[in-house]
């Protein structure tokens, strides 16, 4: 740990730095799989999913960026390398060989999802560790996650 003025317990840095190093990994994996989303795409709605699969990415490094600074500003190591985001995410797999719209739709949501959940326990889990700013880092996370989630499902919902 670095020497920082933050008015946190080292022990309340430190715990917060392993929740954060961890949704790293998971948002890392998961940008990697909407990239491969955008260059894979085919169909019908090619050029609408591909322009939103790119600024999917582009919000998701955004996340990276935040996380991996305030990772640093309380005094840690960002432990962002492919090899350390492969080891820790949960993310399934993504699969290589779909390129269907509807297809990288239904895994992106998917993933999406299960990214969302456990952004929203790391609110919880830093809120009630005292560090009300990193709650509201995931805050904002979660929201953005919550946003293009509905954008993604637009695509595979119909009027019933």
């Amino acid at each position: 740990m670095y020497k920082t003025k933050i008015d946190l317990s080292e022990k309340v840095r430190r715990n917060v730095i392993v929740i954060l190093n961890d949704r790293l990994a998971y948002a890392i994996d998961l940008q990697s799989q909407i990239k491969q989303a955008h260059w894979n795409v085919k169909g019908p709605n090619f050029i609408a999913l591909h322009e939103l699969f790119d600024k999917l990415s582009n919000v998701v490094l955004e996340q990276i960026d935040e996380i991996a600074e305030r990772v640093t500003s309380l005094g840690g190591t960002a432990e962002g390398t492919v090899a350390v985001a492969a080891k820790r995410s949960k993310l399934k797999n993504y699969p290589l060989s779909i390129t269907s719209g509807k297809d990288h739709l239904f895994y992106l949501s998917t993933q999406m999802s299960v990214y969302g959940k456990v952004v929203r326990e790391a609110i919880t889990d830093t809120d009630e560790l005292g560090d009300a700013d990193t709650a509201d880092l995931f805050t904002g996370i979660s929201r953005d996650v919550d946003k293009y989630l509905w954008f993604l499902e637009a695509h595979l919902q119909e009027k019933a």
